[in-house]
């Protein structure tokens, strides 16, 4: 896995790139936990190159979602494979979190 930083003034775009599973989460855990990421008012997550998702992937976003919120920072996926966008929607994430077709549609949100 292949995390990728791209930042504006108010929007963090973190490009996950490879496989999201137990010990590539560690990473993204991190990123997340960062006290900084709290200063954007967005956090993109570009899925594009996100071939897959493993249940620890899937619980750094659940376990960062709360202090976002509280935060109000909002986190936006987009560019989901099809495969990737099962998962989410099988186990009902996809009502918890914003997900989007395209980057376009990620900085409207």
């Amino acid at each position: 896995m292949k995390i990728t930083q791209h930042a504006t003034d108010t929007t963090l775009t973190l490009v996950l790139n490879g496989e999201l599973d137990a010990s590539s989460s560690v990473v993204l855990d991190t990123e997340l936990g960062k006290p900084e990421i709290l200063k954007n008012q967005k956090i993109l997550i570009d899925c594009q190159q996100l071939n897959y998702i493993s249940s620890a992937g899937l619980g750094v976003f659940i376990s960062h979602l709360q202090t976002f919120q509280d935060a109000d920072v909002k986190l936006v996926f987009f560019n989901m494979q099809e495969k990737v966008h099962n998962v989410f929607e099988i186990l009902g994430l996809d009502s918890l979190m914003t997900i989007v077709p395209s980057e376009a549609d990620a900085v409207a949100v």
